[in-house]
């Protein structure tokens, strides 16, 4: 039994199950495409909204203050090192299961369930956070141009209200950015004394996600492309007109809180990056994988970097750092130099970003259910293609069906830790996979080569860990429950339906 647990898949098998034209994608992707991709998924929610509660910290943990650069740059390197893993992997099998199908072929089966269910909370509950986020800045962008949506159709505001009501009573003052969140709180209607608490915004972006995926991935891609090219405008635009009301003062003491604080910043901006791996489930649509899929992935990942520095330069600069512990920073900055004007184009650009990352990580999760279906973990069912547009649509309206009814009503602080350490566990997993991979199969062609095995590899995993630790203890436990409940499933379905265990049911 325990050896088939640890069951690997060869490449060569995996390889001849994706030529199935039953289960075949279209190839349609270039290398343009792939970097448009990675910059859509990383640039989005983390720079528009984490980046505040990782400078200013929160009751409960220090802020990394003007040191949120470094904090920026810590998570780049440890980025960098799975980039890297990730990018061997994705040019020698050019399948779309990412994280999930390189451990199969090195690690075993049980391991590459347990990535496969874990990359569920990177994907599917990442976008819930972002669907949060998105719905909250577009509410404030409508409010701004004189159309009023209800906030308690719109706001994720329990955490925020809570907070209020409980300086309320203890006689203190009232944030302004919690004032918001509290008037959702009291205004929200009820039916039989139940509380009515529907974001109805955050639902509807996913809905309409879902259907643009479903009718094709090129139709996909070329709204995405347009959406990044605004959001890196916008991003320009914060930077050179933000520039102005920079005032060095501001930038001391650089690292108020220590090395502590740059660390714990580290963790949280993490989410920022979350994304950069997203590409690598377009691998079966590329058109030349081997190339464009290392190309993609470490293009997107320089770029993002030196974008994220100098936005973090310029917004520490304006803004005294305790003041960012905001949902929305960035426009947050511009208000508070007075420059409305320029907060309501900030708020436009976060409104597009996110939906760009929206794009990319609701393309992304089908992706691994469709390949975790077509190797029997799944019900055959989730590995249908839609036989006009050649797209996954089953477990793309599945995914867009859960990710919508969570948003609805989920706290985005918890959805965003547990992102991050579920991403985070992923890619320890990878960097084994290359080492696993080098021992027992180092002659196989490799169109890409992550340079100094193991040293890379070694690295990847131990700053990974070390982000992981800046996490509190009570992610760590709902992750636990989550690989828990991802087991019960697997000995349930998984184990007995695995295409290894014999023919395909």
């Amino acid at each position: 039994m325990f050896r088939q647990l640890f069951r690997t898949k060869s490449l060569d098998a995996i390889m001849h199950e994706a030529e199935n034209p039953a289960h075949q994608l279209k190839r349609a992707l270039g290398s343009f495409d792939i970097i448009m991709l990675g910059i859509g998924a990383i640039i989005g929610s983390g720079i528009f909204a984490t980046i505040g509660t990782a400078v200013a910290g929160d009751a409960l943990r220090p802020g990394a203050g003007p040191a949120i650069v470094l904090s920026f740059g810590l998570t780049a390197v440890a980025c960098a090192f799975c980039g890297l893993c990730y990018a061997e992997f994705a040019s020698l099998v050019p399948i779309a299961g990412s994280a999930y199908t390189y451990s199969y072929a090195t690690l075993g089966e049980l391991v590459a369930w347990i990535i496969g269910w874990d990359l569920i909370i990177e994907y599917a509950v990442g976008n819930v956070a972002v669907a949060i986020a998105w719905a909250a800045y577009f509410h404030q962008l409508c409010e701004g141009i004189g159309w009023h949506i209800p906030a308690w159709l719109a706001v994720d505001y329990r955490s925020a209200a809570q907070a209020a009501e409980a300086a309320l009573k203890s006689g203190g003052q009232v944030d302004a950015s919690l004032l918001l969140p509290l008037e959702a709180w009291r205004a929200h209607p009820t039916v039989l004394g139940i509380p009515v608490i529907f974001n109805a915004l955050a639902v509807g972006i996913v809905a309409v996600i879902t259907w643009l995926l479903i009718i094709g991935v090129k139709e996909s891609v070329r709204v995405n492309n347009a959406m990044v090219v605004v959001k890196l405008v916008i991003l320009m635009f914060f930077i050179y007109a933000g520039a102005q009301f920079v005032r060095p003062e501001h930038w001391t003491p650089f690292m108020p809180n220590g090395f502590s604080g740059v660390w714990v910043g580290a963790s949280l901006i993490f989410f920022a990056y979350i994304g950069f791996d997203a590409i690598s489930t377009a691998a079966e649509e590329c058109k030349h994988p081997e190339r464009d899929l290392p190309i993609g992935i470490i293009g997107s990942l320089v770029i993002c970097t030196v974008i994220y520095i100098a936005v973090a330069l310029v917004l520490t600069g304006m803004v005294p750092w305790q003041h960012l512990g905001v949902a929305d920073p960035l426009a947050a900055a511009f208000a508070y130099v007075h420059s409305d004007v320029s907060a309501g184009i900030v708020a436009v650009g976060a409104v597009v970003s996110m939906t760009a990352v929206l794009l990319v990580f609701q393309y992304g999760q089908p992706r691994i259910f469709f390949s975790m279906s077509r190797d029997g973990l799944l019900p055959a069912y989730f590995s249908r293609v839609h036989p006009k547009y050649k797209t996954p649509h089953i477990t793309t309206f599945w995914t867009g069906v859960a990710v919508a009814a969570v948003s609805a009503v989920a706290n985005i602080n918890e959805i965003v830790e547990l992102t991050n350490i579920g991403t985070l566990f992923a890619f320890v997993l990878v960097c084994a996979g290359v080492i696993v991979l080098r021992v027992k199969e180092p002659d196989r062609k490799r169109a890409f080569r992550t340079p100094l095995v193991p040293l890379v590899p070694i690295l990847g995993i131990a700053s990974c860990i070390y982000l992981m630790m800046g996490l509190p203890a009570i992610t760590w436990i709902r992750f636990g429950a989550w690989l828990a409940a991802g087991l019960v499933v697997y000995a349930l379905f998984g184990w007995r339906k695995s295409r290894l265990s014999g023919p395909a049911t």
